[in-house]
């Protein structure tokens, strides 16, 4: 992590500050995979880090040479994914990423001069892609720096862990804590998914 987003965490936010001496450095990268990261964020939706790296790596045996494209994954039968220990919905949400991917409703030639929201607005189009995967493939594919999802259990728990919330706190109270990470709230949401390792 730069020292200038170090330094600006210190300034706007000493609870958070405090948790970076003791994680490992990070480092926000992008990947050009659109189609498997997409479909990755999918399987990795309401599971754990490991189980969701167990399935998606028994998902990728299912392509040649685990190249994972549309065009294949509409070709796999929908039982045959089901052994890898996926569910039914998450099948389907796929599958509907891989159509929409192929007929032109999600684009990716202009990613690079969309907004954050724009990017949201397209994905969340294709029935299956909340805002949280929208997020997910903002902050881990696109490596944009200023992302973060407000509807993410591991935030919001490791906020109410730091800030010494007795509740898991509400949308609102978390707002006035992330307004001040701007403009690097992704590697404040990386910092907060460490501190619960």
């Amino acid at each position: 992590m730069k020292s200038a987003i170090k330094k600006h965490f210190q300034s706007v936010d000493p609870i958070l500050a405090s948790v970076i001496p003791h994680i490992a450095s990070i480092t926000i990268e992008q990947s050009n995979d659109y189609f498997p990261d997409l479909v990755e964020a999918i399987i990795n939706q309401q599971l754990s880090d490991k189980a969701a790296a167990t399935i998606f790596g028994r998902f990728k045996t299912l392509f040649p040479k685990g190249k994972i494209t549309p065009e294949k994954l509409l070709r796999i039968k929908d039982g045959h994914i089901r052994t890898v220990g996926t569910s039914w919905s998450k099948i389907t949400y796929m599958k509907n990423i891989a159509r929409a991917w192929l007929d032109g409703t999600i684009t990716f030639d202009k990613h690079t001069t969309m907004t954050d929201e724009a990017i949201i607005q397209q994905l969340t189009k294709v029935k299956g892609v909340g805002a949280w995967t929208a997020e997910m493939f903002l902050m881990f594919t696109l490596g944009r720096e200023d992302v973060f999802s407000y509807g993410d259990l591991g935030l919001r728990r490791a906020i109410q862990k730091l800030y010494k919330f007795k509740k898991e706190p509400t949308v609102k109270q978390m707002e006035k804590i992330v307004i001040k990470w701007k403009p690097y709230r992704t590697y404040a949401a990386r910092i907060l998914w460490k501190s619960l390792e």
